[in-house]
């Protein structure tokens, strides 16, 4: 098998994004292959043996590595602009795995409290049990990362834009406190997608994405990805995902790269889409409050300016009337799908309080202002007109009578 990658250092991201780490097998294919095996074989008993001390770079089993595999990690490094990347069966996979992998008993983590419910639940009860201590802080409020910091830390955990409410953390602030205590800096960047955020040039240290979303953008698969340097990934990640197993497979692997040949241009489309609902939604009737990083009066706009090349796909918004009128809007939707997944190039809609964060308390939810009324809408490849209509009446629905 041949590596084809003559220039790839001087290459822009839509060109890495569609030829990144290609390899190509002696029959010269145009399209990825997927190598659809669990096992290699070898020529002589002495080379297995090298292969297992790690004496000889070759793939033992897919379990720990597969050519489909390495070139979807080879070109998500390239395009996030890491040392190098270990994939995943999920999202989810890979934001326990990026933590997992370096924390022991009396460790502690801090992240923020804004955060995917199956991501609060990793850190609140998953990591205590085996002795981790965790701390939440508001993600916007520095001085309690300073507090929080202030003591020896293994790793900081940071959603931005959160999920659902799209908070913005103040990445390279919030990156120095971290390294002073000690502390790996982990930045799920799923909603900025690796083109519109670059969590390691504001100084993270590791970046998790959830591939089933922009990375597929088409429903198709799961997958996931951890990006960090070569230390972290070879001699931290590498040993735990090997004898844990969270392995993708070779054909998620190959939809995920062809998901990654399209990205910029749905990403395009998407980030132009919510600009267009977003704006539409904003100080209409009936609606307490719409929050999106690209509208001027999103408590932290500047600084996702700063930090982000656009504002991406997903618009929230909460009805007055809460859970009963939020309810009756999602039930008028006529095109508009109810669906918890986003980055899909269908628009999708959920309602958080009911579905990503039911397990959340009361409280918190209120606290990270996941009102009853709250719902979460990912803006998809539709044209914007379409989305607006059917917006306009499922929410004229919604409001009869009341």
């Amino acid at each position: 098998m041949t590596v084809n990658k003559p220039v790839q250092e001087s290459w822009r991201p839509q060109t890495l994004a569609v030829r990144g780490g290609t390899r190509r097998s002696d029959f010269g294919e145009t399209s990825e292959a997927i190598f659809a095996t669990s096992g290699y074989v070898y020529e002589y008993a002495e080379q297995a043996e090298g292969a297992f001390k790690d004496e000889i770079d070759r793939f033992i089993y897919s379990r720990f590595s597969n050519p489909t595999v390495d070139m979807f990690q080879e070109r998500m490094a390239l395009i996030e602009g890491a040392e190098r990347g270990r994939a995943t069966a999920t999202g989810m996979a890979a934001v326990f795995a990026s933590m997992a992998c370096m924390v022991e008993a009396g460790d502690h983590v801090v992240a923020s409290r804004a955060l995917f419910g199956s991501c609060l639940v990793i850190l609140t009860e998953i990591l205590p049990r085996y002795g981790v201590e965790t701390t939440l802080v508001d993600g916007g409020d520095l001085d309690q990362w300073r507090d929080a910091l202030a003591r020896p830390t293994r790793c900081v955990f940071i959603e931005s834009p959160s999920n659902p409410g799209l908070d913005i953390v103040d990445i390279p602030a919030i990156c120095d406190l971290a390294h002073n205590a000690g502390a790996r800096v982990i930045i799920d960047n799923v909603f900025a997608s690796p083109l519109l955020q670059k969590p390691l040039a504001l100084g993270a240290d590791i970046v998790v994405y959830s591939a089933t979303k922009h990375i597929d953008g088409q429903g198709r698969c799961l997958g996931g990805i951890v990006l960090g340097d070569e230390d972290y990934c070879e001699n931290i990640l590498k040993p735990f995902m090997r004898h844990t197993g969270p392995s993708l497979s070779p054909f998620n692997a190959w939809v995920l790269l062809k998901g990654l040949e399209t990205l910029e241009l749905r990403i395009e489309r998407h980030c132009r889409n919510a600009r267009m609902i977003a704006e539409y939604l904003s100080g209409r009737e009936g609606l307490a409050r719409v929050r999106y990083p690209g509208l001027a009066d999103h408590p932290q706009h500047e600084l996702a300016a700063r930090q982000m090349s656009d504002f991406g796909n997903v618009v929230t918004f909460s009805l007055e009337g809460g859970k009963a009128a939020a309810f009756r809007f999602m039930n008028a939707l006529r095109m508009i799908d109810i669906s918890n997944n986003l980055g899909d190039s269908k628009s999708l809609l959920t309602h958080p309080a009911t579905t990503t964060h039911q397990r959340v308390a009361p409280e918190e939810r209120a606290h990270l202002g996941i009102d009853d009324g709250m719902v979460r809408l990912s803006v998809g490849l539709e044209d914007a007109e379409d989305v607006k209509d059917d917006l306009e009446q499922a929410l004229a629905t919604a409001f009869v009578g009341n």
